[in-house]
């Protein structure tokens, strides 16, 4: 009886390269474009070529597993590691998808419906999402779904107020589009800056306006992404987060409790 030799099978190969490029590519494009070296766009696309890759690669491993399982082929290392390394790769796009089911399909989140903050638009490009009034559904989607995302009115002098929005803006890493305003003889000011998502760093813009409505010191914000559908809810907790942070240093600074 003559016992054939046992094969290596290349698909196992195959899987534990492409799965090795695909986290490979994953992790360059996500430094470079959260240190600006590549552009959104381009970001995106690689993105859904790391996504192919990984898919590609759980391809191969399958296809070695059943020549490994049916002919006794060698490669179950390679194509365990290649399988391996094509999960951790999709996880995040896994865990995107599921965000993406549970958060609403909204982009750009208000304070104000009836009258939003004007965010900046002179570097806006024609590929980025377009800005278009929220719709009735949109504004019942964000107040079901973010409670939270309120204006501020403060009765306090409007000089104070904007020091305080000065302050926290600057703890944080924004991109202000022009010098930050003078209060003296203003009865209301914008403040327009370019933000971005704290994991894959996708840019929003964002306006915040302090206003004198003669009985109080009104503060409203805007967040609107500026590439996808979906913004996963950041938007809407960046505002939340700005605004809590705005009610601490104004408390901090004279004592005195916002109303919403």
């Amino acid at each position: 009886m003559e016992i054939s030799e046992r094969q290596t099978s290349r698909a196992a190969g195959w899987s534990r390269r492409t799965g090795a490029f695909s986290a490979v590519l994953l992790l360059t494009v996500l430094i470079g474009h959260r240190y600006d070296l590549v552009e959104t766009p381009a970001f995106l696309w690689v993105l859904a070529i790391v996504a192919l890759l990984a898919a590609l690669a759980l391809l191969f491993a399958g296809f070695a597993f059943s020549r490994l399982w049916n002919f006794g082929d060698r490669g179950g290392r390679d194509l365990s590691v290649g399988a391996l390394l094509a999960l951790l790769v999709l996880t995040p796009y896994g865990v995107a998808a599921y965000w993406a089911a549970t958060y609403p399909p909204l982009r750009d989140i208000s304070t104000d419906f009836d009258d939003p903050p004007a965010l900046d638009i002179s570097t806006r490009t024609r590929d980025m999402n377009v800005l278009s009034p929220p719709t009735p559904g949109e504004q019942r989607l964000q107040t079901e779904t973010y409670p939270l995302v309120t204006g501020r009115s403060y009765n306090l002098p409007f000089d104070s107020v904007l020091d305080a929005v000065e302050t926290v803006l600057g703890r944080r890493d924004w991109q202000f589009a022009a010098p930050f305003p003078d209060a003296e003889g203003q009865s209301e000011v914008t403040i327009n800056a370019v933000a971005k998502s704290f994991v894959l760093g996708l840019p929003a813009d964002v306006a915040i306006r302090v206003s004198n409505d003669g009985d109080a010191i009104i503060v409203d914000m805007r967040s609107a992404s500026r590439y996808g559908r979906y913004d996963l809810g950041d938007n809407a907790a960046r505002i939340v987060d700005f605004l809590a942070e705005l009610d601490q240093q104004v408390a901090g600074q004279v004592g005195v409790a916002p109303t919403e």
